[in-house]
């Protein structure tokens, strides 16, 4: 048992991370950290031994936590974490805000980041994934972001900091982003709020959002995300070669590659991790065979397997 410090936050021991997630699948935690607020963070895991492994997580909306859990202590950011300010021009928002409330609160504010609208999930996982959505990204409008690192110092970094690329970047996967501050263009409030509203429309209608997901499974090959224009080229998207290899639909135990969006893998009851990740290893195998494609993973997989799978 290693020497683990006691903080002012919640700290929980074996705490199952299934539920934590959308796709609702995975084993436990070694630890499960909720701390009460920068300080605290940065305390704890500067008390941490050396050799214990931390995982920042966001609200589990782009994760497959395996069986057998993590040998980990999970970082997840809550209350203390969750305020937003504007600064003229500029938006500052604590990493476990939701990306939604995030635009809906900017765009009262006549700011523009309607594109963080429709992506699930919160600030700290949108801007470690540069997410994106109709020709816009988080590295468009992103100036810098407070983390703390595995070592417990507290840093500010910037934008050619942060190695940006289609959804990633270079960020140590241990270190924690507490804040990030974006810029974004004035625009009037009714005319963004209807612009949100449309593009939560064509993402009812395009989309298994009823369904247990965790958004796109794969990168698209073309290295960008869907513009939502009329003259959006779709060669090159995961759903179109996934559809080519005839995939769409598939499935494994309980889980299978939706019938609306093949691109987004669901959990139709009771599936397994395991069964999730095999599945969609089963779609690259079939997808390369079929064009020479080798799908690159958008959704994060973490952990160990249980005992006895493969």
């Amino acid at each position: 048992m290693p020497d683990i410090p006691s903080p002012r936050g919640k700290l929980t021991q074996n705490r199952d991370l299934s539920s934590l997630t959308w796709l609702r699948v995975g084993g436990a935690a070694d630890y499960f950290f909720q701390p009460a607020d920068e300080d605290d963070l940065s305390q704890f895991v500067r008390g941490l031994p050396s050799d214990t492994a931390v995982f920042p997580m966001g609200v589990g909306s782009n994760l497959i936590v395996r069986d057998g859990g993590l040998r980990a202590v999970v970082v997840r950011l809550g209350r203390g974490f969750n305020q937003m300010t504007i600064e003229g021009n500029r938006v500052r928002a604590g990493a476990a805000m939701l990306d939604a409330h995030v635009a809906r609160k900017s765009a009262e504010a006549g700011l523009d980041l309607t594109f963080l609208r429709t992506i699930p999930g919160s600030i700290g996982g949108a801007v470690r994934m540069n997410a994106g959505c109709y020709g816009s990204y988080v590295k468009d409008h992103f100036i810098e972001a407070r983390v703390i690192t595995r070592q417990g110092a507290v840093m500010t970094l910037g934008a050619d900091d942060m190695g940006f690329a289609y959804r990633q970047s270079s960020l140590s996967p241990d270190w924690m982003i507490t804040e990030a501050l974006f810029e974004a263009d004035a625009g009037d409030p009714d005319t963004l709020a209807r612009q949100m509203n449309a593009q939560l429309a064509k993402r009812d209608e395009t989309q298994p959002t009823k369904e247990l997901s965790a958004g796109s499974t794969f990168r698209n090959p073309a290295g960008f995300s869907s513009t939502g224009r009329a003259d959006d080229v779709h060669d090159l998207k995961a759903w179109k070669v996934i559809d080519a290899a005839g995939m769409r639909g598939a499935r494994l135990g309980g889980a299978q590659m939706s019938e609306q969006h093949s691109n987004f893998m669901i959990n139709t009851g009771g599936a397994t991790a395991a069964e999730l990740e095999s599945l969609g290893e089963l779609v690259r195998k079939r997808v390369f065979k079929n064009s020479g494609i080798e799908l690159e993973w958008e959704i994060m997989r973490v952990g160990e397997p249980a005992a006895g799978d493969a």
